[in-house]
């Protein structure tokens, strides 16, 4: 009875089935003197085997997003030298834009001690009156729009296509058509009710509000249409009223398109001119771009250093509105909405 033997590995069958001299030749040892001995090369080396030279894949991928980069640094280049320019010249001493073409050649704090401190233009007044005209009508634009959107989205009562209509058909024509209009308008109100007639910050108020319902209500109804009907049904099944299934539960839903509509109305009415003058007649009433305007408005007399340095300022509130909301902007809306 003949014992089977384990082949070495000098013996495993090759691919013909015989005991194997390329297996044998390419692992036995090296012998001492032994001319024909075959040393492992490269050509055994694993295909994954990592190399000094990076990966085509890689070196494409690189070239492909190359330009996405360039175009970024372009981008923000393009957005900020406007503000970069208005920076230097509202810290160089020459009060002329001119004089800014070589960016902080000089750098002086004089015009900005000059607007704070200029008794016959009354900047930190105007900043009080922008603040509050710009908050008042965020706040009334938003309750406004909401309540109409949460009306038109969840009521079904007569005329309400017809009324969607109406909105969609007014905001096509923009506020300032109508200025000679709501001069007279704001003219003949001013002899029965002063505080909502002409040099009145709280007419400016109203007339800002009467047109902003319409595109903010259209944006309002699509985010409303999102909220399932299912939560207002299951509220009134508990027992809660219209009023508190649309203060307690609609509203903190829809809190970031509330924060967009807000924060576009603030942006709108505190950069406002146009209407401001119209309304605005007294030098302490008046907003921020309408008291600016003073400074370059007298010919040969154009101080454009102090109104750069107004500017500025008057960026700030914005800068820190948005960035204080951002959270909110970039949310996911209705993320969390209908969970569990």
């Amino acid at each position: 009875m003949t014992t089977p033997t384990t082949p070495t590995p000098g013996d495993r069958p090759g691919p013909d089935g015989a005991h194997g001299a390329p297996w044998a030749a390419a692992t036995a040892a090296p012998s001492t003197g032994t001319s024909n001995t075959v040393q492992p090369t490269d050509t055994l080396r694993p295909p994954d085997a990592p190399t000094g030279a990076p990966r085509p894949r890689r070196r494409r991928r690189s070239a492909r997003g190359g330009w996405k980069h360039l175009a970024a640094i372009a981008a923000c280049v393009f957005a900020l030298f406007p503000l970069v320019y208005a920076l230097s010249a509202s810290l160089s001493a020459s009060g002329s834009l001119l004089g800014s073409n070589r960016l902080f050649s000089d750098v002086t704090g004089a015009n900005y001690t000059n607007l704070l401190n200029d008794p016959q233009n009354p900047y930190l007044t105007w900043f009080a009156n922008s603040m509050f005209v710009s908050v008042t009508t965020a706040v009334g634009t938003v309750l406004m729009g909401a309540a109409a959107a949460y009306a038109f989205s969840r009521f079904r009562f007569k005329s309400r296509k017809s009324g969607l209509m109406s909105l969609l058909i007014i905001q096509m024509f923009p506020q300032l058509l109508a200025f000679v209009a709501i001069f007279l308008l704001l003219f003949a109100i001013s002899e029965v009710y002063p505080f909502l007639g002409l040099n009145s910050r709280l007419g400016l108020v109203a007339v800002y509000l009467g047109g902003a319902l319409g595109a903010n209500t259209f944006l309002m109804y699509g985010f409303f249409n999102t909220i399932p009907k299912d939560l207002d049904e299951a509220a009134e099944i508990d027992g809660a009223s219209h009023a508190q299934i649309y203060w307690t539960m609609i509203l903190p839903l829809v809190t970031p398109i509330l924060v967009v509509v807000g924060m576009l109305s603030f942006i709108a009415s505190f950069s406002d001119f146009l209407l401001a003058q119209i309304v605005l007649q007294d030098p302490d009433k008046y907003t921020l771009a309408v008291g600016l305007y003073q400074f370059v408005s007298v010919q040969f007399g154009e101080n454009w250093g102090v109104f750069t340095a107004g500017a500025i300022l008057a960026a700030i509130p914005v800068v820190a509105l948005f960035l204080f909301l951002q959270r909110y902007i970039v949310s996911g809306l209705t993320g969390g909405a209908v969970k569990g």
